[in-house]
């Protein structure tokens, strides 16, 4: 079973949820549980399981390059490139001072942009004159180890690179499926989230009792839906004082309650649950009570995906 942890926003406790989850699940249940840290811009899984890790991986994309003598400049690759990761310049018109008319100067100069290249291999397949290849660049790592019983796979995309999902691609090609995956996915609803939790059997959507919460809650459901994979809410720092001194933003459990959503679990505004996070240590070994409800909030996920 592939359970992704995913959120409209930052910050609202993924990562808390995934750890604190897959650490409960491996004291109960038989069999090794499996997590996948595909936040791969700011992984931090890693901090609060600190495995051994027992394997690094390079990951390369492939990108074009352009074999000189073979160019033309005729500008196929440019026009066939999408994401305008290739420019072509020729050399300008001129004038022949004995003829009096204007001719072009032969070559140019073909410009690759590597951060913006899909990998699609377009522009090679396209040239005339077979005037491109494709070379490896690389991009980030892949880490895999374990944490007592856990499995551990996370992924580092390099400074600078402008795109994760291949990076993410690679790191899901490690999950075992014969096992429960935990996937801690990045935060937002653009590429690299649909590309964490694509394939899920359920999605967990952690979300906050706050109007950002509600705003990006409502924005993650919307692409949970599309995907058409199962999920609920987990609702963390339920009962956070708001502006106007009440407990809780009572607007995100009436959403749910309206749409249908079922709330799996409700994590209180903890002094000890914070202090925990600070200290990088798990909420499960900080407050022992809490494996008990995280157990109970995947036997409501087995519940809900069996009806």
């Amino acid at each position: 079973m592939i359970i992704s942890i995913a959120s409209g926003k930052g910050g609202t406790g993924k990562t808390t949820v995934a750890v604190n989850l897959a650490l409960s699940l491996s004291s109960a249940y038989v069999g090794t549980i499996q997590i996948i840290d595909c936040d791969v811009e700011e992984p931090n899984a890693h901090i609060f399981l600190k495995p051994h890790i027992t394997k690094t991986l390079p990951i390369s994309i492939p990108v074009p390059r352009v074999i000189e003598k073979r160019c033309t400049y005729c500008g196929k690759c440019q026009e066939v490139c999408v994401y305008n990761a290739i420019a072509v310049i020729k050399n300008s018109t001129q004038n022949d001072p004995l003829t009096d008319s204007q001719t072009s100067a032969p070559g140019g100069k073909v410009l690759i942009f590597p951060e913006l290249c899909h990998s699609c291999g377009g522009c090679s397949l396209f040239c005339p004159e077979k005037a491109i290849e494709e070379v490896g660049r690389e991009i980030g790592i892949i880490q895999i180890g374990t944490a007592g019983n856990i499995e551990f796979v996370d992924g580092k995309l390099n400074i600078g690179e402008a795109m994760s999902p291949p990076l993410i691609r690679a790191v899901k090609k490690n999950i075992t499926n014969n096992k429960v995956v935990i996937i801690d996915a990045p935060p937002g609803t653009s590429c690299p989230v649909i590309g964490s939790i694509k394939g899920s059997d359920y999605c967990i959507l952690v979300t906050e009792p706050t109007p950002f919460g509600m705003n990006d809650l409502i924005l993650a459901v919307e692409v949970i839906r599309k995907l058409n994979i199962a999920f609920g809410v987990v609702i963390n720092r339920t009962d956070i004082p708001t502006a106007s001194g009440q407990t809780g933003y009572q607007e995100v459990e009436n959403y749910c309650s309206k749409e249908n959503i079922p709330v799996l679990m409700r994590i209180p505004f903890d002094r000890k649950i914070a202090e925990s996070y600070s200290k990088g240590i798990p909420m499960v070994e900080f407050i022992p009570e809490y494996i008990t409800k995280f157990i109970q909030l995947f036997n409501n996920i087995k519940k809900s995906n069996h009806k």
